[in-house]
């Protein structure tokens, strides 16, 4: 590092930008594919009556977090149309296009993409209520003000990612110390890969090795999450005058631990962008001399090489206000409550992160089933596209594409009772309502309205490998009960 600009950061500022800009792409994608049969005119959860009872009273504004939507009334084609629109400026922004210009240029494409889909969580409601999402908007804003590729990265902006990458992982290790007694004795592991939300499709294998090796594994957790994340810092000390290279290396060295034990992550799992988010922002720890830099050096003489006045103006005020923001943040990682996946101001900057601070033990799923028939003797099974359901299929890699009906089924047997969200679902199925069977994978009518449905619990565990060979299945079930139904739209 060279005092105000990050020189030997230009690759890490090329990750980061493309990097999250793909993100931003899938998340806009998942949306618009997905968004109108869950909270659209006629969703699940409609968010146009979110709004209207919002706009009852003014005050009632503060509960959201900004929205277009409040300024626009909410429409399918409206929020079509912002889809779009983020599709397009994500596009851009990965094949390089506006970082050629001057630094303003990507910082507008960047904050028009982070308003643009904040508009969405904000009135997603328990869909969009996942700790990704804050992660996305945060990496957002941060990544407009990297500039563009005839300059190098101002050292500021650099370092609140780096901020941001040590919340994230610290905070999730710390809220599993704090947590369960399962990440304390080593066990976690044993159940995760069977009992995580989504599995994927080396999850079983992951589950059936050795005991020793599941134990290792929440060790070297501990491990990357607990004291890895402080090392990330090291690269600051060549800023301060510390010679050679090894600060520079020690803080390499600690991202590619924690690229390593996220890619383990997305190969044995499902967790939406989560994972793919926490690789891209560890690149901003690994600094190589050279690349990806201005080969020409610009205004040697000033304190900020290569960065005009103006940009250094700009990326210092926001380096002030984030360490304004960064207070609560910083005091909830060592409060005794910590809270996890928190905001704590209206634009979910300087986020608490966190995440499995416990690990169910067993797989209850819900299996929702119809009837044709009048005395409902027959049943058939609807198909989730990535929770289990048929025990001979194997899971699929979704990732980073995000299934929000799929994980919201995971949450349901955890609960006290149904949410209202699944009532509309059976609703919706005794319609043989077609945006909302698109989100399936199997529906057993072909389309035909069925007379009954009912939801019934199952405990699924993954078959072990003899019982793999003797039946041809990846997982075993064991029925439980009804319970909801039958209903019918009588």
């Amino acid at each position: 590092m060279d005092g105000f600009a990050a020189v030997d950061f230009g690759f890490a500022r090329e990750v980061l930008q493309r990097g999250i800009a793909a993100l931003y792409l899938v998340a806009f994608v998942s949306t618009l594919n997905q968004f109108r049969p869950l909270l659209g005119e006629r969703g699940l959860l409609p968010a146009p009556a979110l709004l209207d009872w919002i706009g009852e009273k003014r005050e009632r504004r503060r509960m959201l977090h900004p929205t277009l939507f409040t300024r626009f009334r909410y429409t399918d084609r409206r929020l079509a149309a912002l889809c779009w629109s983020g599709m397009v400026v994500a596009a851009l922004l990965v094949a390089g296009i506006p970082q050629v210009g001057p630094p303003w240029v990507p910082m507008l494409a960047f904050l028009a993409l982070w308003l643009g889909y904040m508009s969405i969580v904000s009135i997603g409601q328990t869909f969009y209520s996942f700790g990704w999402e804050m992660l996305l908007l945060e990496a957002g804003f941060l990544a407009a003000f990297l500039g563009s590729t005839d300059q190098p990265p101002p050292t500021v902006v650099i370092v609140l990612f780096w901020w941001l990458l040590f919340r994230l992982e610290f905070g999730a290790g710390m809220i599993k110390i704090r947590g369960g007694r399962e990440w304390r004795d080593l066990t976690a592991l044993m159940y995760h890969h069977e009992t995580q939300p989504m599995p994927g499709p080396l999850s079983r294998q992951a589950h059936l090795l050795p005991r020793w090796f599941h134990r290792g594994e929440v060790v070297g957790n501990h491990i990357a999450q607990l004291v890895v994340p402080f090392l990330l810092f090291a690269p600051l000390l060549s800023a301060v005058g510390v010679p050679g290279q090894w600060p520079q290396i020690v803080g390499a060295i600690a991202a590619v631990i924690v690229i390593a034990t996220q890619a383990w992550l997305v190969a044995t799992g499902n967790f939406a962008w989560l994972n793919g988010a926490t690789i891209v922002i560890g690149f901003s720890a690994i600094g190589l001399p050279g690349v990806g830099v201005p080969s020409e050096e610009s205004d040697a003489g000033t304190p900020w090489p290569g960065i005009p006045l103006y940009w250094f103006v700009i990326t210092s005020l926001v380096g002030l206000i984030y360490v304004v923001l960064s207070w609560p943040a910083l005091r909830n990682l060592f409060a005794r409550r910590q809270l996890m996946n928190a905001s704590f101001n209206r634009w979910q900057l300087a986020n608490a992160y966190g995440a499995f601070g416990t690990v169910t033990k067993e797989r209850i799923e819900i299996v929702v089933e119809g009837s044709l028939e009048e005395d409902g003797l027959l049943w058939r099974e609807y198909e989730f596209k990535g929770k289990p359901g048929d025990v001979t299929r194997i899971p699929r890699q979704f990732a980073p594409y995000h299934l929000r009906l799929d994980w919201l089924m995971w949450f349901l047997p955890l609960g006290r009772s149904l949410d209202d969200w699944f009532t509309m679902l059976l609703v919706r199925l005794l319609e043989a309502d077609a945006p909302t069977l698109a989100l399936l994978r199997v529906d057993p009518f072909d389309g035909e309205r069925p007379r009954w449905v009912r939801a019934v619990t199952y405990r699924y565990r993954f078959a072990t490998r003899a019982e793999r060979r003797a039946h041809g299945v990846r997982w075993m079930r064991e029925r439980q009960r009804v319970v909801l139904g039958p209903v019918g739209l009588r």
